[in-house]
This record gives C-alpha cells, structure tokens and sequence, in this order.
C-alpha cells in the first residue's frame, strides 16, 4: 500500500513539474511581438509564419504564371546566362527547415541619431539545428574573421559578434532566437520575454495608438508593419523652431497629424490584399467620392483613377512647381488675377482619368476630367493657363456648346495634339481631338460601357465602396494591347541585335493567352474610417507594389539613360579652333 502510494506521489509530482514547464513554456512561446518591445517603439515588421506564407504565395496568380510551361521554356535561357549559385535556393531550405514563427523586426529608438534594432523569431525544432543554421548565416553576412565574446545575463548567455563598423548580440531563450544592436537592449528584451523586473505597462502593445492600428490588422495577413511618427514630427517640428518657422494654429505638416502608420498584406483566392491605415484627422468634409466619371469609360478602357484633389488650395504649390520646372504657366493665373477661391468656385474637386486602348491603335489615348461648377468661370481659367503656354499656339473652336483648345506638338515618335474640351458640365483633356470629343459625347449618356462590364463589377465589389480615392487597372488587356504593338519591335531588335538575341530566343515569347489568363484586375480604393484612412488594393500585384517595382526600374533606367547619352562617339576627332592654329 505504501508502495502504491509513493507511485502515485512521484506521477503527482512529475505531473506537475510537466504541467508547469509546459505552461512557462508556452507563455514564452505564445507572447505576442508587441509584448516583446517597448512602449515607444518607432517601427515593427512581422511575419506570423514563414511557411504558412510561403504555401499561399505559390497558390497565387503570379507564382502560377511564372510556373506556366511556356513562361520557363522563354526564362531558360536568359536564366542560364546568369551565374548559377545556389545560395538563394539553400537558404530558403533553411528557412523552412527553421519554420520561423513570429519573426520581426524593430527600430526601438534613435538616440543621438544612434539607432537601436531588435529583431527575433520562434524557431521549430531542436536548438541545435537553430543554432547551426543561424551560424552560418552570420558568418557569411558579417564575414569569418568575427570578434566574438560571451556575456552571462540572468540564466541566458549572450553572444556579442563584432565586425568592424557592425556589431550583433544574440541570444537563445527556446524557442525564440534573439538579436539586437546591443547589449543592453538584448538584456531588456530577454527581460519582457521572461517577464522579469521591467513595468507591465512599458510595452508596446499597451501604447494607444498601437492598438487603434492593430485593431485594422486582419486575422489572416501574413505580413504587418507599424510605424510611429512621432518621433520623427518631433525633430520636424525641432528644425522648424530652429529655423524660426512657427506654423499657426491648426496648422502643421501631414507627418505631424499622423499618429500611426500602419500596412499589412494577406492572401485571398491567389490575389495579393494590402491594407494601409493612416491614423490622422479627416481632411476632407462633407464630401465624397461619386466616380461620376466612369460614365466616360469604354470596354477598350484599361486604366481608371478617380480622387478627391482640391486644386484650389494648391495653386501655390504648383505655381513653385511650375517654376522650378522653367515653365510660367500657373504664374499667368495669378497675372490674371485668378484667385484659389475662383479655381474652387468654377470647378469640382474629384479628378478623373481614363486610358483606353482601341485594337487599332498603336498607343493607349489619356483622358483628365474635372467637374466644371461654373462654366464663365472655368472658361477664364482654362485661357488663362493656355496664354501662360507662351511657347505654344492654341487654336479655338466652338461644337454643340462645347469649347474645344487644340495645339500641334512637334513631330515625335507618338503623334500628339493636347485638346481640352469645356461644356457646362465637365472639362476633359486628352492627348488627341478625336478621343476628347468621343468623351464629351460619352459623358452625356447614362450608361457606361466600363461601369456596366462584368469584369469591372467584379472587381470593384472585392473592396470597400471608396470616399477619397479609386483605381481599377485591366492587366489582362493591358499586356494584351502591349504584345501586340511590343512584339513585332521585340523581334525585330532580336534579329539586329546579337546581344539580345543571345540572351533570349524571341521563337519561344509565350502567346498572350497564357499570361492574361493569370491577370486579374488590380483595383485600389481608400476611405475614411472612424479615426483615419484606409487605403486598400488588390490584384495579382497590389498598386503599391506596382508603384514600387515601377520606381525601381526608373531608377535603373535613369543612370543608364544619363551614361548612354554622355558617351562621347568612339570615331570623333579633335578639330583644332582657327584661334588656337599657330
């Protein structure tokens, strides 16, 4: 009996001793990021998993596009003229191996312009497989030769690597990994993970303006970030007083009203989702957006933008613009006496643009509409700015009530005719006469070509209806309308230019067909919310991402468009000046 009971005591207690260390391990495990980090944390990035994400990424419309038969058999060769390595492809291994959970990263101050990141994740399996693998990463990111010490803190041990200007601390606290830019905020950081000696209401997820941002985060985005500019305002607002420039009441930069910034992305049936909050005053009152101008959309359009954008109040801007740019054209409203409280009595404040792009056409046409409030009014407007053109000469006509100002531009590859058109209810400017009088014609009509397509009705409807801002973007017909008026140049250059022939076989470009199948429309909408904008998008590709990979290859093409046209030609010869023949 004695011996029964002293069975039942030890299971008891090796019971307990599970239960506990289950549960502190757990608690370890399962505390969020925001937890983590202080109060006044500036920036966060977080990816909740790794390979969930990765998973979802590979069901998406790009990812299958780029895995179409056709598109591989096209990539093969200029592929195989890049240096094979397979670094990239083993380090993703890794990652999945790792299974990181929770990882981030985050800017916890700028002291005396020294920042300070923090960065961590929660690793699957053992700590020694974590361990190899993390290894080899920091030798090949800091190099071999690293002066490595230890530091003993609370029951963890702190590896501080060092190379010269950079410096890492890391620390195991399984199953997380941690790394900070020093000591001291690795120390602090191991504190709140083992909820050690720190105040309970230093953390970041008990700041305000962090929990307002997270409450926008959805339960199934795969990545968020969140940013604090309040720092930043502050030594704006430093400077400013530095400088002796006092703003007045109420006034102040857009970065001083913001209180957070927020953005993360998300997948849904193989389209990517991003949403972006602002936490700011509404800026805007007793006003919303109609997208009226939709009416001027055909089926041929691909592109339609609409926003809310009072020019009124930005003439002095765009004057310094124009300015700074060597043209005069918003000075000659100001030389006519036109005032920003005219501009806000002759027009409306949503803008509009429309791209169509007829088979037949070789080139998309570009319409911009205004709404015209009081049309004497927007007509002094309208022949102010064009005597302001000084360099031009802008011809007049008059059809069915509607002021048609026309100018030839100079012979260049793309023909264009500037037209703006004015009527008692709208102004549209377009690159050509006829598309700008099509338009007028349009906006009379109470359909819309666009606005009743199927395609568009889809997906305007994945998004919220918009306040502020709208976009939609046909990618399908876009590459369709690009193939066939790039192609034929596409092999053409291919058969002149050995270079680019070697690099790719012009034989093997896939057919539209299978690369339009996997492009759905990109649609992108914001409204004011509560207490701030919301701005969201989705498509194969998000507008911001297309915004940021357009940025990117203009800042490619730039330098190489800046040393191209400063190459001197090869064959030139000094030709001595009559000044200098001795």
């Amino acid at each position: 009996m004695k011996r029964i009971l002293l069975v039942l005591i030890a299971l008891a207690v090796a019971a307990f001793a599970g239960w506990y260390y289950w549960n502190f391990s757990q608690k370890i495990s399962s505390a969020s990021v925001a937890a983590l980090l202080p109060r006044e944390t500036i920036f966060v990035a977080q990816m909740p998993d790794f390979n969930g994400a990765y998973d979802e990424w590979q069901r998406c419309e790009i990812y299958q596009l780029y895995r179409e038969p056709a598109v591989q058999d096209f990539l093969r060769k200029p592929l195989g003229n890049v240096p094979k390595s397979d670094a990239v492809s083993q380090t993703l291994r890794e990652i999945e191996q790792l299974a990181p959970k929770n990882a981030f990263i985050a800017l916890t101050s700028i002291e005396n312009n020294n920042p300070k990141v923090v960065g961590g994740f929660r690793f699957g399996g053992s700590r020694e497989e974590a361990e190899r693998i993390i290894e080899r990463w920091r030798s090949a990111l800091m190099g071999q030769n690293l002066k490595r010490e230890k530091v003993q803190y609370q029951r963890h041990e702190i590896e501080v690597a060092k190379a010269i200007p950079f410096s890492v601390a890391t620390a195991y606290n399984p199953p997380w990994f941690f790394a900070a830019t020093d000591v001291p905020e690795l120390e602090a950081l191991l504190d709140r993970a083992d909820r050690r000696g720190t105040s309970p209401e230093n953390r970041l997820d008990k700041e305000d303006a962090y929990r307002a941002a997270i409450s926008r985060r959805p339960s199934n985005s795969v990545a968020f970030f969140y940013l604090q500019p309040k720092t930043f305002s502050q030594r704006l607002a430093a400077l400013r007083a530095a400088v002796g420039s006092t703003p007045a009441p109420g006034e102040g930069t857009m970065l001083e009203k913001m209180r957070c910034i927020t953005g993360s992305m998300q997948f849904e049936n193989g389209k990517i989702h991003d949403v972006l909050f602002l936490g700011m005053p509404k800026l805007e009152h007793n006003t919303t957006l109609t997208r009226s101008s939709v009416s001027l959309g055909t089926k041929e359009t691909f592109l339609y933008l609409t926003l809310l954008l009072n020019l009124g109040d930005k003439m002095d801007a765009l004057n310094q613009a124009a300015a700074f740019a060597g043209t005069k054209i918003f000075q000659a409203l100001s030389d006519s006496g036109i005032t920003a409280a005219d501009w806000r009595a002759a027009f409306g404040i949503e803008l509009g643009s429309l791209a169509d792009w007829p088979p037949s056409a070789h080139w998309p046409s570009l319409l911009v509409t205004l709404p015209v409030t009081d049309t004497a009014k927007a007509g002094k407007i309208v022949e102010a700015l064009l005597r302001g053109d000084e360099e031009a000469t802008w011809t007049q006509t008059q059809k069915d009530g509607v002021r048609y100002f026309s100018k030839q531009s100079m012979a260049s590859f793309v023909a264009i005719t500037p037209t703006i058109a004015l009527s008692d209810r709208i102004l549209i400017a377009g690159l050509n006469p006829v598309s700008v009088e099509e338009a007028i014609k349009r906006g009379g009509s109470s359909s819309s070509e666009l606005a009743d397509s199927q395609t568009y009705k889809s997906a305007a409807r994945l998004l919220p209806t918009p306040t502020n801002f709208f976009a939609y973007i046909d990618t399908a017909l876009l590459y369709s309308r690009l193939d066939a008026s790039l192609r034929p140049m596409f092999l053409m250059a291919a058969a002149f230019v050995p270079a680019l022939a070697g690099s790719i076989d012009p034989a093997k470009l896939p057919a539209p067909e299978v690369i339009t199948k996997h492009l759905s429309p990109i649609v992108s909408s914001q409204r004011y919310d509560r207490d701030g904008y919301v701005a969201e998008s989705i498509g194969p590709i998000t507008l911001d991402q297309l915004g940021i990979g357009l940025a990117i290859l203009g800042s490619f093409w730039a330098p190489a468009r800046q040393i191209g046209s400063s190459t001197p030609p090869m064959a030139a010869s000094p030709t001595p000046s009559p000044s200098r023949t001795p």
